[in-house]
Formats: C-alpha cells, sequence, structure tokens
C-alpha cells in the first residue's frame, strides 16, 4: 500500500559505480529506518546497509563495508545507496525497505549487474 519505487540499477564493468534512489510516497518518511537490500537468483535476500530515522546512523555488510554508502534526504522524501568499486558478486536485484518498529514496506526491485 505504501509506495517505494527504486531506480538507478543497470549494467556496469567491474571497478564501476551506481547510485540507486528509492522514492517514498504515503507515510510520514522521517520517522522511518531505511535499508537496502538484496537478492541474487537462486539466494536469500540480505541486508545491504541501514539508516537510522533519529540520528542518522548507518550501518553495512562487511561485504560491502567502505565501498557503498547510505543516505537520506527527508526534504525530498528518498533514500540513496551510493556504490563504488563494483564486484560482479555485487549483481542482484536491489531492494528498498522502510521500517517503524513493526511496520515493513518494500519495494519492487531494480537490477544491478556488475559484469565485463
Amino acid at each position: 500500500q505504501v509506495p517505494l519505487v527504486e531506480s538507478g540499477g543497470g549494467l556496469v564493468q567491474p571497478g564501476g559505480s551506481l547510485r540507486l534512489s528509492c522514492a517514498a510516497s504515503g507515510f510520514t518518511f522521517s520517522r522511518y529506518a531505511m535499508s537496502w537490500y538484496r537478492q541474487a537468483p537462486g539466494k536469500e535476500r540480505g541486508l545491504v546497509a541501514t539508516i537510522t530515522s533519529t540520528s542518522g546512523t548507518t550501518t553495512y555488510a562487511v561485504s560491502v563495508k567502505g565501498r557503498f554508502t547510505i543516505s537520506r534526504d527527508n526534504a525530498k522524501n528518498t533514500v540513496y545507496l551510493q556504490m563504488n568499486s563494483l564486484k560482479p558478486e555485487d549483481t542482484a536485484v536491489y531492494y528498498c525497505k522502510a521500517s517503524l518498529r513493526d511496520g515493513i514496506y518494500w519495494g519492487q526491485g531494480t537490477q544491478v549487474t556488475v559484469s565485463s
């Protein structure tokens, strides 16, 4: 019911960069923690990064720490994922998630393919 729309995915060579965006509407965006997850074919969906609604504290999966940066712009109701130094193992569908206590909302995902 709550819209979350991802964009910015595509095909990139190893070592390249992409910036994903997730635009939210229909709820009080500033109250929600925002996260990025990813899922490769035949694999379980896993957490990539999270940013809190209050302090803006960020957390990252070990596999992306130092390469990816999550940020948010509450005035634009948008969360971003800057991805640098991309590797083939980063290939997946990337999903945006909004969380407020037990309330969870998911976007439909955007494909990221890292290949030479």
